[in-house]
């Protein structure tokens, strides 16, 4: 089992991370990990990222309430608390504005064409949820029907939310996202789109189902036992771009 220690000197090495890439700006954005079924270690509310010391993040329990730290817990903790309830698998959170991917979400466009093979395999389709206003219901009620098929959710005109099993999962799936929204941009601003077809789809998918039946985390401070959720690459249509990554 990892000691709490590791799992704070991991939020703090990958809130500034974020904020050195330029995905979170002032206090913009929120990342956790589930330390016990009952315990959600998270970064606290009005802070910078780049900024933040072990000791100033809080933990939760799965109503919210602070149950240990000095700071104020985040406006934004319901999201992180839905998507541990729906998703036993999930062990790391992470929330931000990375722009590119942010400004899809503003203008209304999900990233869920099957334009490139890596995020089809490491990842599949991004969906774009309705507007909630953040830290409220709305946000959480947005979310709730695709936090179960979807490993990264765009929140319309807000951000974007990605969670895996366990923080450095999280991390890479939002690096993913932005990368891909920079290609699709891209492709957007050439006029035209060449998506993967169902043979190549097909194709993907066999690759898909090797790279998660192979798939490790590194900390898993929930199970210990370091194994990411596994998923039958049969229930994924070939025709569309597969839902839920590794």
């Amino acid at each position: 089992m990892v000691h709490e220690r590791q799992f704070r000197e991991q939020i703090v090495r990958y809130g500034r991370m974020l904020h050195e890439r330029g995905f979170v700006a002032a206090t913009d954005g929120n990342l956790s990990v589930r330390l016990s079924e009952n315990r959600i270690l998270s970064t606290p509310t009005c802070m910078s990222k780049g900024g933040m010391r072990t000791s100033d993040l809080v933990i939760v329990d799965m109503e919210g309430r602070l149950v240990s730290g000095k700071r104020k817990v985040s406006s934004e903790i319901g999201m992180h608390l839905l998507i541990y309830r729906l998703r036993p698998d999930v062990k790391g959170i992470v929330h931000a504005h990375p722009p590119t991917a942010t400004g899809f979400a503003a203008a209304g466009v999900a990233l869920n064409q099957p334009l490139v093979c890596e995020v089809v395999i490491g990842l599949g389709s991004i969906p774009l949820a309705k507007y909630g206003t953040p830290g409220t219901a709305e946000l959480t009620d947005a979310l709730e029907p695709l936090v179960p098929g979807f490993d990264a959710i765009l929140m319309s005109n807000h951000g974007v939310v990605a969670y895996g099993t366990d923080l450095e999962q999280a991390y890479m799936k939002m690096e993913t996202v932005e990368h891909f929204a920079r290609i699709a941009l891209v492709t957007h601003q050439l006029g035209h789109q060449e998506p993967l077809g169902p043979t190549e789809l097909e194709k993907l998918v066999v690759v898909r189902a090797k790279y998660m039946n192979g798939a490790q985390t590194t900390l898993d401070p929930a199970s210990g036992n370091g194994h990411g959720r596994k998923k039958s690459a049969e229930a994924e249509p070939a025709s569309e771009l597969p839902r839920r990554g590794v």
